[in-house]
């Protein structure tokens, strides 16, 4: 370390002298352009237009880039420019006016920055603006609605987990600045501890992409992005975000002030969101769906003409509620639990009073997840190549509270502590030639505490990777891959379980005193290694029309519950059991894919198709009346299995966008995947052991927008839409001990406005309004797991489990200073 800090010490303090500026305007139709953003691709220059259309990056290091500009309601401009020494070069930049057509974006959460047409794999980037104006409940509902492809598997309105073409939970990998985000993902109670206030902009990458990041992005990654300033104007600036949802009465508000100087840079973060219980037509208010969130976040740093140093410190905390599903038999009114273990009769549960389900306040049956992280990236020019540096600290504390009589005892309570290194360095140009070296890992321990229940045991986990990436680009040609190989140990001490006479409960004890104790799980030490690789061509055939093929090989170890777990997790309400003899997962994806990008419109195509061995699920364990095996208060059980499997499927989207009604866009994308368990026993048995579980539906959404834009001094624009969202019924799960069961197609409405108003000259604030489920639809999404949460499995209405919330008006404003 100290190594380190001396090199990044040098490099600041040392950096060249020989350098440039960079001035020019932007116009477009004869007027200047201003919000732009200006940057040199693979460094931290960066800068935005004035109301005047101008802007300068100044002391540039001499030497050639590639000289990107972007903003919204145009096409993106790119030009290679030359920066000498001692001398200032100045452009005029035309753009072309384009108010809805999806720019080739710059991505960066590969090695370098490159543009997605020549990336092979399928990766779709979102900005801040398309972030602001989509209504949702939580950050990954949000990128599902702007990304075909990528879905949430839901417990509420909170507890959103990605999934990525069919798989989901350890095999999708979520980044934070770079930076693996490590909290119980394994646990399905709960989402990703990021605040979603705080990001910028996201890309997601479909399909394996373990040559990069090592286990679990088997099947992609969700790199997000807070914002880091970028205006060297040396003045503050900031951001407020409010807003309200009628449903469950959500209301969040953010705060966000940054000054970036010519070589110090800060910003202040924070947030709260809190909501009440959602609801529907058939459940009315779902008990137990409340939430209440906090974050707060800080970054500093320094930069030299030469790269930056960024520190940063980051805090979420949640409160939120458990569900059960528990309810009275003839009347469907929710219950409670008031009593402990054999005492907890849940047939005679009372019921939840009115002023209980339409509250904030949470019930004392609930969790608490706090999460913290310390993390550091340097980023550094070394002559013609580029170092980038990332170590990171977190700490992920989860408490389940499950006991009434008891509130204040948490059922689970586990502490993880993840240390996350990563080195990359990105050699010199040879040619048409570019290469990318690197090494990343963690190291993780995982505690129980004060605890109650133990699903899973104290651990250790050792993780590193090596990797090799390199892209070669020609004409319309380019071509990209490259190997990697990883080692991961995991390991645990006999774990002993013994009830305390005095509380009733269990808790562990430590050894050699294990007098009366139950050896709940046996001492482990294992070793999982892996290769994974690909290799990819992109094809620009003209300038508006593109190709993509792209083979590759993932890797994923097994997770801690798949292999470890014994007992119940009292915020999931299900009994686990793992296997301790899994071997890793391997992938091997083909992906095929075409764009075309015109004036009028502009189309694209993705089709994939994913061989897995040794694939890991979930299945529900009967007895031999066919009848769930559950506990006293009907947590049922569910065994992990493991067999070969096969996804294919694919996404296309389609968008009229009229140059003669400007302003006008008709957009629809659809995404469809098929899941398939390849294990001899299931053969033709469809149902009952064929397919694979948590498989999305066909879907397909459309909206028609229409930007309008007045001559009014204050409100500048106006832009209704309407969107339309269909999911085909899913006949295709697992329904092999009543795991899953059949899931009806539905179609919702949803309408908009957004409203640009200028509140001081050339600043603006944006006020979306948005109705989500216009009609008011009853219906079940097959990836809600609410939708299993009833200890009777038919009422006598003919509904069973929870319901997908009913009709919601959103109301946002977002004002910039």
């Amino acid at each position: 370390m100290k190594f380190i800090l001396s090199i990044l010490l040098l490099l600041a303090f040392t950096a060249s002298a020989q350098t440039g500026e960079i001035t020019g305007k932007l116009f477009s139709g004869g007027k200047a352009v201003e919000r732009a953003s200006i940057s040199l691709a693979g460094t931290a220059f960066g800068a935005w237009s004035d109301s005047l259309g101008s802007f300068m990056l100044s002391r540039i290091p001499a030497g050639t880039y590639q000289l990107r500009v972007s903003c919204l309601g145009y096409d993106d401009a790119e030009q290679q420019v030359l920066v000498k020494s001692n001398n200032s070069l100045a452009l005029w930049i035309v753009l072309t006016a384009n108010d809805v057509l999806l720019n080739d974006v710059v991505v960066t959460g590969v090695s370098r920055a490159t543009q997605a047409r020549e990336n092979p794999v399928a990766i779709m980037g979102i900005s801040s603006r398309a972030m602001e104006r989509t209504a949702a409940s939580d950050l990954m509902d949000l990128l599902a609605r702007n990304v075909p492809g990528l879905h949430t598997v839901k417990t509420g309105p909170n507890v959103s987990k990605p999934s990525i073409r069919g798989l989901g939970y350890n095999r999708v990998l979520t980044l934070y600045d770079g930076v693996r985000q490590e909290g119980q993902q394994w646990g399905d109670e709960h989402g990703i501890e990021v605040d979603a206030y705080d990001i910028n902009r996201a890309e997601v990458i479909k399909g394996p992409a373990s040559l990069m990041y090592g286990s679990d992005a088997l099947a992609g990654v969700i790199s997000l992005f807070p914002y880091i300033p970028d205006m060297d104007d040396g003045k503050l600036h900031g951001k407020l975000v409010s807003e309200y949802q009628s449903n469950n009465n959500l209301v969040g508000n953010g705060l966000r002030i940054g000054y970036s100087g010519r070589k110090f840079l800060f910003v202040l973060r924070s947030s709260y969101r809190m909501a009440n219980n959602y609801r529907n037509a058939i459940d009315n208010r779902v008990y137990n769906t409340n939430f209440d969130e906090k974050n707060l976040s800080a970054l500093a740093g320094f930069k030299t003409n030469k790269g930056y140093s960024h520190f940063n410190f980051t805090l979420y905390s949640n409160l939120q509620g458990i569900p059960d599903g528990s309810r009275d038999s003839l009347t469907r009114q929710f219950t409670k639990q008031v009593r402990e273990g054999n005492n907890d009769d849940i047939k005679s549960r009372p019921l939840i009073p009115c002023n209980e389900l339409n509250t904030y306040r949470l019930s004392p049956l609930h969790q608490r997840i706090d999460h913290y992280r310390i993390y550091t990236h340097h980023f550094y020019q070394l002559g013609k190549s580029n170092v980038d540096i990332i170590f990171s600290l977190q700490q992920n504390i989860r408490r389940e509270y499950n006991h009434p009589t008891m509130p204040n005892q948490a059922g689970m309570h586990v502490r993880l502590n993840t240390l996350n290194y990563g080195l990359r360095y990105d050699a010199p140009r040879l040619g048409n030639m570019e290469t990318t070296v690197g090494i990343n890992g963690m190291l993780q321990q995982n505690k129980s505490i004060d605890a109650t229940d133990f699903p899973i045991p104290n651990y250790a986990l050792y993780d590193g990777g090596a990797y090799w990436y390199a892209k070669w680009k020609s004409g319309k040609w380019s071509v990209s891959g490259g190997a990697r190989y990883d080692m991961r140990r995991v390991r645990w001490k006999d774990f002993f379980v013994r009830n305390n006479s005095v509380t009733g409960f269990d808790e562990h004890v430590a050894l050699p005193d294990t007098a009366n104790a139950v050896l709940q799980f046996p001492a482990y030490d294992k070793v999982f290694k892996g290769i994974s690789a690909s290799v990819g061509f992109t094809f620009q055939a003209t300038r508006d029309i593109g190709l993509k093929f792209n083979i590759g090989r993932g890797y994923r170890a097994p997770n801690i519950t798949e292999m470890a777990s014994n007992g119940l997790d009292p915020g999931a309400h299900i009994i686990y059991l793992g296997n301790r003899n899994f071997d890793p997962e391997f992938s091997l994806e083909t992906d095929l894919g075409a764009s075309a990008r015109f004036s009028n419109f502009s189309a694209e195509l993705s089709l994939f198709n994913n061989h897995i061995q040794h694939y890991i699920y979930l299945t529900m364990l009967a007895d031999d009346n066919g009848n769930p095996i559950t506990d006293a208060q009907g947590n049922k059980t569910y065994q992990y299995q493991q067999a070969a499997a096969q996804l294919y499927g694919m996404e296309a989207g389609f968008s009229l966008h009229p140059v003669k009604l400007r302003g006008f866009s008709f957009d629809n994308n659809l995404s469809v995947v098929y899941g398939f368990n390849k294990s001899e026993i299931y053969e033709g048995k469809g149902e009952q052991g064929a397919y694979l579980p948590l498989i999305p539906p066909l879907k397909i959404w459309s909206s028609i927008t229409q930007k309008i834009t007045t001559a009014s001094k204050w409100v500048t624009s106006i832009t209704p839409k309407v969107e339309v969202e269909w999911a085909a019924k899913q006949n295709r799960f697992l329904g092999l001990n009543h795991t899953e069961t059949p899931t009806p197609g539905y179609a919702l409405l949803h309408i908009g406005l957004t409203v640009d108003i200028r509140y001081y000259k050339s600043r603006s604030m944006q006020l979306y309004i948005q109705v989500m489920n216009l009609l008011d639809k009853v219906y079940q999404s097959n990836l809600s797991r609410l939708k299993y949460f009833e200890y009777y499995n038919q009422s006598p209405n003919g509904y069973s489990g929870m319901y997908n919330m009913g009709r919601n008006i959103c109301v946002k404003l977002v004002l910039p200073f």
